[in-house]
């Protein structure tokens, strides 16, 4: 099921200088956020989206870039942390960060307040190649797009979502143990795509076949489109 036009609060001004022109100018690209809970298809939904001519902004990706080691954030992190979070060739412990994290609701703010701005600056950089190359559309795959202050550089925020069976057999298709999804998926909260909801212009299930699934998100991009248009 494809559910267009929620409350809409992915598009306009955030005020914060995130932004930008989202509420939508012609001459440059137009700007998808995807979200929604882990093992959802969120990747997958990005592959489909590139394919049908768009380009791809991985948020995730970013965020490891800005905690490479040399990166401001990796120091910031070490402090609020402390030196355990640490390999001892500097670089970040992201097995040991993670499990103090994903067992912790105020630490995992406490991380995204030194990621994500971060994050945020490269991602500007990146919209700004995309409109010089003329691409028609971007696509920001974020985990954490809403949280993360990104939802509102965005025309539109596609909420990916998926019933809670396909989840988990999804994530162990990815090598991960059940123990270690189910801690990702409390991390997140059961509640995460009712949390959402008001948030995103569309939702996207991705539950059935997956050609299935692609027809919907061409048909929603068919109508972002020409909504903007």
């Amino acid at each position: 099921m494809t559910t267009p036009r929620g409350a809409g609060e992915g598009r306009g001004p955030a005020g914060d200088g995130t932004a930008d022109d989202a509420a939508g100018s012609a001459t440059r690209p137009m700007r998808i956020g995807l979200t929604g809970p882990i093992g959802c298809g969120k990747s997958t939904v990005t592959k489909w989206l590139v394919g049908a001519g768009g380009t791809a902004i991985d948020a995730d990706a970013i965020a490891r870039e800005v905690t490479a080691p040399g990166e401001p954030a990796v120091a910031a992190i070490a402090e609020r942390f402390g030196p355990g979070v640490l390999a001892p060739d500097g670089a970040l412990d992201r097995a040991a960060l993670a499990a103090i994290v994903f067992a912790d609701a105020d630490a995992l703010r406490d991380l995204e307040a030194i990621v994500h701005p971060a994050v945020r600056a490269r991602i500007q950089v990146a919209f700004a190649a995309a409109e010089r190359a003329g691409e028609p559309f971007v696509v920001v795959e974020a985990i954490r797009l809403v949280e993360g202050g990104l939802a509102a550089a965005c025309d539109e925020v596609w909420l990916v979502a998926c019933g809670p069976t396909a989840q988990r057999d999804r994530l162990a298709g990815r090598g991960m143990t059940r123990e270690d999804a189910e801690r990702r998926i409390a991390a997140q909260g059961a509640d995460l795509v009712v949390r959402l909801s008001p948030r995103a212009t569309r939702r996207i299930d991705t539950d059935g076949p997956p050609d299935a699934a692609r027809v919907r998100v061409l048909a929603a991009l068919r109508e972002a489109l020409a909504d903007r248009a």
